[in-house]
């Protein structure tokens, strides 16, 4: 005697599904299977209709079939695929005419002799096709009817409901593999006129920075040349037009510079090794020694910092933007930059924190969009800070978000993935610099 089962506990019941069995079993969801998996499986959309009209009159034992798909501009329906007869004059079916047309109109299923269509042409032709039994079943897919299976007979076909429940159900799974090749066709089309606009802006932007950048040079250049040798001889306005156009100078070969780096980080291709972390933000304390002394902003990092796999210049530049962004927008309040950084299973997480003003809830949504300048009165700026570090994060594997309030400093965290380690690894980089 069996022991009795736990309260609750339920019988499992396991079948293996064998699809060779499933004709003698169920001889309607065998065809629908294997329907399937030809719509499935096809890739051109003529084939796929082909193959499905060989599986149509493969199971009814059809003499001939047609399909036609709808064209919504013409209102007409154009033939796409044919099995076992000349179609020739049967290549377009207007909506007003024939079995097919009516089928599409009424948006049901029509089966009729040959012999009772009114249009007495018409039924000549397809008398002459040897044709005396004609099944129209709509392909009708979210109520839009995207065209007409059209089967006929050099004989006798019997219908009865199940038949006709199975004619309609396959129309509409061909009807649904038409609109998804006619959705992805579309989004092909609309994703190479993406492509296509993406390369004209991005040769745009490479051609505007490489040519603004020289000229910007060479003015500021100038200019300097001209207030060192001549500042004597110009009044107060005319020193004060050298300066302005020094500033403009500097700003153009910013923006130029900046540009440059937006590109790089989405579109370049760069080598990923190993990058210390420590020599990265001691080159950076260097650099921003001078502006750091003089706001008497303190400076914190930790003893240890990792090293990381990732493109030193990108992370370089994005750990300065952030530097950069911390004193411009930190206002009088500003006192500390501090740098931490802790590590999961799948990330390093870098935290760059400031104590300054803090960044309001309405504007943290539209922080790392391209150009995008903040609410900061007077600070001067390209707004491509910190979309370059979005971009440099994405390059990284990883993510990049803030945390902010008003009056009590912002933190911005930056994660670079771990799987990069692995794929420098596999290629040999991992002590290279």
């Amino acid at each position: 005697m069996a022991a009795p089962k736990p309260p609750g506990t339920r019988d499992i019941v396991t079948v293996a599904f064998d699809e060779s069995r499933l004709t003698e079993r169920n001889a309607a969801l065998s065809v629908l299977l294997r329907l399937s998996n030809v719509l499935a499986g096809a890739t051109d959309l003529g084939e796929l209709l082909h193959e499905a009209l060989e599986v149509v009159c493969g199971h009814f034992q059809l003499d001939t079939a047609r399909l036609y798909l709808l064209d919504s501009e013409t209102n007409t329906l154009v033939l796409k695929a044919s099995r076992g007869l000349d179609p020739a004059g049967l290549e377009i079916v207007r909506m007003d005419e024939g079995f097919s047309g009516r089928s599409a109109r009424n948006r049901c299923l029509i089966a009729q002799n040959v012999s009772d269509l009114t249009d007495r042409e018409r039924a000549a032709l397809l008398s002459s096709k040897g044709l005396k039994v004609v099944v129209c079943v709509p392909m009708i897919v979210l109520d839009r009817v995207e065209g007409v299976m059209n089967l006929s007979s050099r004989g006798f076909f019997e219908l009865d409901s199940e038949k006709i429940d199975l004619l309609m159900v396959m129309g509409h799974q061909i009807g649904a593999a038409v609109a998804n090749a006619r959705i992805m066709r579309e989004l092909s089309a609309k994703l190479d006129k993406v492509r296509e606009q993406r390369e004209t802006i991005k040769f745009f932007a490479y051609s505007v920075s490489h040519d603004l950048k020289s000229p910007a040079v060479g003015l500021y250049g100038l200019t300097k040349r001209l207030k060192t040798r001549y500042g004597e001889s110009l009044d107060e306005t005319g020193r004060l037009y050298c300066d302005q156009i020094l500033k403009a100078a500097e700003r153009i070969v910013t923006l130029v510079e900046q540009i440059n780096t937006y590109i790089t980080a989405r579109e370049v291709p760069r080598p990923m090794r190993k990058v210390c972390l420590k020599s990265v933000l001691s080159g950076l304390r260097d650099e921003f020694s001078i502006r750091i002394r003089e706001r008497g902003v303190r400076w914190v990092e930790p003893q240890v910092l990792p090293e990381v796999v990732g493109d030193e210049m990108l992370l370089t530049r994005a750990v300065q933007n952030l530097i950069d962004n911390a004193l411009k927008h930190g206002g009088e309040e500003l006192r500390e930059i501090r740098f931490e950084w802790r590590e999961d299973e799948r990330s390093y997480i870098l935290a760059i924190s400031d104590d300054g003003a803090g960044i309001r809830e309405d504007q943290r949504a539209r922080l790392f969009q391209p150009f995008h300048r903040g609410a900061a009165k007077g600070v001067e700026g390209t707004g491509l800070g910190l979309a370059i570090l979005k971009e440099v994060a994405k390059r990284h594997g990883g993510e990049v978000w803030v945390e902010s309030e008003p009056g009590r400093g912002t933190t911005f965290f930056f994660s670079i993935s771990k799987q990069l380690d692995a794929a420098c690894r596999e290629t040999g980089t991992e002590g290279s610099r």
